[in-house]
């Protein structure tokens, strides 16, 4: 079977409709927050993310080569139950390798880039990590190899679902049908995710299919009473190219380096980790708002 990339060949697409969400905003016709710098910001990143790429992309794929020539089974490619079985199972890897890279500030570090936009837009989606191949983080789908899927078929498949998750970066479409927002990941799943609120934090992992954070308790559904704030907990306030894609590095070298006896705590601890609890990571953030939240009510139960 003769292989593909479907990242490349959407390419065309991602930036036609990138063009086409501007206009139709521009018009009235749907909702769509672009700041310019912030845009070229993302389209710059997506650029240096395929460059990026193609420093580690030797290795990635020499690694799984080799894995699968160790293989438990011979999944054949040109199989229709072979591509549904790698459907499932590639998509149930994205969802805990996004969430890993959500819980592990190493990974976060390669991963934060992609959060970074104050505005969510069809844009933010190219907005794309420059340091994961460094990061390890493709290391989660060599198991996929070891039980035979051919590498080329991981590869494909992979691109799919990064191609699916182009258009759920969006403020445009605000519901989908009730069926489809049980079982795939939305527009209204992924706004959550990108959010800053501390109702949304940790949440929506998926790729395609939201059933995997239904099934872990990952997920959190978009409430209409409070609109979602895109970015990160402490944004840049900068649209400095370097600083966007380095910055959490940078700081872990800093903690590092400050505090050795605990430099473990800081490369694998949660984002926010501090030895002296002097920080905040994302539980802290929801304890303290599920706190006000709690003492509000008790406000109002006794006012009633």
């Amino acid at each position: 079977m003769k292989t593909f990339d479907p990242v490349q060949m959407a390419i065309p697409f991602f930036v036609v409709a990138v063009f086409l969400e501007i206009l139709l905003a521009r018009l009235g016709k749907t909702k769509a927050h672009y700041e310019p710098r912030d845009t070229a910001m993302s389209l710059t990143m997506g650029l240096g993310s395929t460059i990026a790429g193609l420093f580690t992309a030797g290795i990635t794929f020499a690694a799984a080569l080799w894995v699968y020539e160790h293989r438990l089974f011979t999944i054949p490619m040109n199989a229709v139950w072979a591509w549904v079985a790698l459907f499932f199972a590639e998509d149930l890897t994205y969802y805990w390798f996004h969430r890993l890279a959500h819980e592990r500030r190493v990974w976060w570090a390669s991963h934060v880039n992609h959060h970074t936009s104050t505005h969510y837009n069809l844009s933010t989606a190219l907005r794309q990590t420059w340091t994961g191949g460094i990061a390890g983080t493709w290391l989660l789908w060599l198991p996929l190899s070891f039980l035979g899927f051919p590498p080329a078929m991981v590869a494909i498949q992979k691109g799919v679902s990064l191609v699916y998750q182009f258009w759920i970066h969006t403020e445009s479409i605000k519901r989908m049908p009730r069926w489809f927002e049980a079982v795939f990941n939305t527009p209204s799943h992924h706004r959550v995710h990108h959010a800053r609120n501390a109702r949304y934090l940790d949440a929506n992992y998926a790729g395609i299919l939201i059933i995997w954070d239904r099934m872990f308790g990952t997920f959190i559904p978009e409430v209409d009473e409070e609109p979602c704030r895109y970015g990160t907990v402490k944004n840049l306030g900068n649209f400095n190219l370097l600083h966007n894609v380095f910055h959490e590095w940078v700081g872990i070298g800093k903690d590092v380096v400050a505090q050795p006896r605990h430099a473990l705590g800081y490369i694998f601890g949660p984002p926010g980790w501090s030895h002296d609890g002097s920080r905040d990571t994302s539980h802290t953030l929801k304890a303290k708002w599920r706190a006000r939240t709690s003492a509000a009510k008790a406000r109002e139960d006794t006012a009633a």
